[in-house]
């Protein structure tokens, strides 16, 4: 199939999909149509270990939306789809180009569907299928075309058969829908990637060229490399001393003062915002001075030191962080804000993990991002996959914490336990449940295409 085929055969399924539906297991069927697209027609172009695994982690993320329905499981899908299709058809780039690439094409595409000449096939049209066309198709379709109009004038039983038939179509969604469909499909299939992309890949890699480990070039042209190499270790040492300090106190603070419950909550916002901060900066710091020759400066032992002492403090700091926000959820539950902190303090040992081995490994700085834009995609597909409402709402009943029925009725995807603990509790009948129970009576109420399978297997109320 051309790249023609692909983009029209999805528009006409995109609009049989959405047409006078909303939007639910549509959108998982039409994945699972790109998906089998791409593996079908470019099987041969999938050979490696990261194919396979965006092949399963596609059709299992399509499941999750048809499923859940709801925005984690549709990012964790358009996700898997595009970083499959950018891995096939453009092996050698990295992925970390690919979603400034889906924002350039989202945008360029707007014009690009109008250069015909592009997409269109080129074909000569010869004089016998001239010939064929006329003879067996424009002629006889004209002279059928008069004498129906003619005889249609003479007999109004004649004219009755040809007549009083209405199609019940809704023209504008149509079109709407068809444009639409169009537009994705064509953004997805006939994608532009600009020359600079494939120019500067290389920048993009996680190992040194070997003229590049000769180069100690200095970041200021004011200082030369033995002062720059000095300052970065009586920074990293000032910067280490630093933060023992603020470990000290972080810690003080949060295991032996005496701080009032009311407090906690925003003591504990506070205290993770500044570890956030302070994690984003220290990648920073690393970044900044382990660049380009600076990775193999035999003089530069002791800034390596004092960088993995730096990374090691660091990891302290998150796991103290990490105490302080179990107290927390121990004193007041669970929510999805502390699973949050939870999922981005652990990303960050993971960044700090890969920012210790790009320094004894001697790697480069795109090293890192390379690696995070992997863990970055694991972290989209688990929030898809679980069901994390439901684990709130089972450990808070658990413990007896955050089983407030307005916040419960807030969580998705717990409504069995909820009826449970509501009706056990005589809670049940409070405004913000039965508007919960009249979303899932309409959900479950929609026609087969705009379903989500969650509802279809939850008991009515």
């Amino acid at each position: 199939m051309k790249k023609l085929h692909f983009i029209l055969v999805s528009s006409l399924v995109f609009t049989l999909l959405f047409y006078n539906e909303d939007l639910g297991l549509n959108w998982a069927i039409f994945g699972i149509l790109q998906t089998a697209f791409i593996c079908y027609f470019f099987q041969d172009k999938i050979t490696s270990r990261a194919h396979l695994i965006l092949v399963v982690t596609s059709v299992l993320s399509c499941f999750a939306f048809a499923w859940y329905g709801d925005f984690p499981s549709f990012f964790a899908m358009v996700l898997s789809i595009i970083f499959l299709q950018f891995k096939t058809q453009e092996p050698k780039l990295k992925l970390l180009q690919a979603l400034p690439l889906v924002v350039i094409n989202g945008i360029a595409s707007l014009g690009r569907i109008f250069m015909f000449s592009q997409y269109l096939p080129k074909r000569k049209v010869n004089n016998g299928f001239a010939k064929k066309l006329i003879a067996y198709f424009v002629i006889p379709v004209v002279f059928l075309g008069l004498f129906l109009i003619v005889y249609s004038f003479g007999s109004d039983h004649f004219s009755s058969l040809f007549t009083g038939y209405y199609l019940d179509i809704d023209a504008w969604q149509a079109f709407v829908l068809t444009a639409l469909g169009f537009f994705i499909s064509f953004t997805f299939w006939n994608y532009w990637i600009p020359e600079v992309c494939y120019e500067k890949n290389n920048v993009l890699d996680n190992d040194f060229k070997a003229d590049a480990k000769m180069q100690n070039q200095n970041s200021f042209s004011f200082l030369d490399i033995d002062f720059e190499r000095r300052s970065g270790e009586i920074t990293l040492f000032l910067l280490n001393i630093l933060l023992l300090v603020f470990i000290a106190t972080y810690n003080y603070e949060q295991f032996f003062e005496v701080a009032k419950k009311s407090n906690l909550s925003s003591d504990t916002h506070e205290r993770v915002t500044a570890v956030i901060f302070s994690i984003i900066m220290a990648v920073g710091v690393i970044l900044f001075y382990f660049k380009g020759g600076f990775n193999f400066d035999e003089k530069a032992k002791n800034l390596k030191k004092l960088a993995k002492f730096w990374i090691f403090l660091n990891g302290v700091l998150i796991l103290s962080t990490i105490i302080k926000n179990t107290e927390y959820v121990s004193f007041f539950g669970l929510t999805y804000k502390r699973l949050g902190v939870y999922a981005f303090l652990i990303l960050s040992i993971i960044g700090l993990l890969i920012s210790f081995i790009k320094i004894t490994k001697q790697k480069t700085n795109a090293f890192l991002f390379n690696q995070m834009i992997w863990y970055f995609y694991g972290t989209i597909l688990l929030c898809s996959f679980v069901n994390w409402g439901n684990i709130i709402t089972h450990y808070n009943i658990s413990v007896n914490k955050g089983v407030e029925p307005i916040f419960l009725s807030g969580l998705n995807f717990n409504d069995e336990m909820r009826r449970d603990y509501f009706l056990q509790n005589k809670l049940d009948g409070q405004y913000l449940e039965i508007s919960k129970e009249k979303e899932i009576s309409r959900m479950q109420s929609n026609t087969f295409l705009s379903k989500a399978l969650y509802y279809e297997f939850l008991p009515s109320n």
